[in-house]
């Protein structure tokens, strides 16, 4: 059994589209929407993939019509995107992601699955990155083999001894200073990380096509060229 664990689209299909990769299951931990200005086509290719999904406080937040908050960096461009995908998405793209439920168990051939975006003290929002400490806190009860997060957009991979932690970073806004799109392949119990470089100049084409203000698109190209660096 072959599964492709993903998280954090946003809305950028030139890097989802170049994922080449065969699987049986496809796992995404939330943040299919927001930054980007492709929703329509990460949500069709979710639904094409029957990926099994949790969701993203991007997600929720679109899903709910909630307005973002006022700001500079991140969530000037959340600003500057929340409003085109309103006008892009129909009511049916909307109810999809709000179907999503907030955490999901599963399994897969012969083990089991958490799938949350954030922790599970606060699966949509709180931030917490590779601190093994306060991972075997969080999950203390939980007796999955795995634990697949996403919202740091910075992978990691974590060996709590029963249990395995594992973000596969970001497929359209990595923060860890590799451009690249990342992911992750379990085969057989086997985590394995890649990247893959895909069309930046589309992703850019894109916002610019959908009206973006100049300047933001300046910013927003700065961070994929960058692997997250906020100019």
């Amino acid at each position: 059994m072959r599964i492709l664990v993903l998280a954090d689209i946003h809305s950028n299909w030139a890097a989802l589209s170049a994922i080449d990769e065969r699987f049986d299951v496809c796992l995404f931990v939330g943040d299919a929407v927001d930054y980007g200005t492709a929703p329509r086509e990460c949500l069709d290719w979710l639904r094409a993939n029957k990926a099994i999904c949790v969701r993203g406080n991007h997600d929720h937040a679109v899903a709910q019509r909630i307005k973002p908050r006022p700001g500079a960096g991140f969530r000037r461009l959340t600003a500057a995107t929340r409003s085109i995908h309103w006008d892009i998405l129909n009511e049916k793209d909307l109810t999809y992601l709000a179907k999503f439920p907030v955490t999901r168990q599963v399994s897969i051939a012969d083990h089991t699955f958490l799938m949350l975006h954030a922790t599970p003290r606060d699966p949509l929002d709180e931030y917490l990155t590779d601190d093994k400490e306060a991972w075997q806190q969080r999950l203390t009860g939980n007796t999955t083999d795995f634990v697949c997060v996403g919202h740091t957009h910075v992978p990691f991979h974590l060996d709590l001894g029963e249990q395995q932690v594992l973000n596969p970073g970001s497929v359209g806004q990595p923060r860890d200073g590799d451009p690249r799109s990342s992911y992750v392949i379990i085969e057989d119990g086997r985590v394995e990380f890649r990247r893959i470089d895909y069309d930046i100049d589309a992703a850019v084409q894109s916002m610019r096509d959908a009206g973006m203000a100049p300047q933001l698109v300046e910013m927003s190209e700065n961070v994929l060229r960058s692997g997250g660096q906020m100019a």
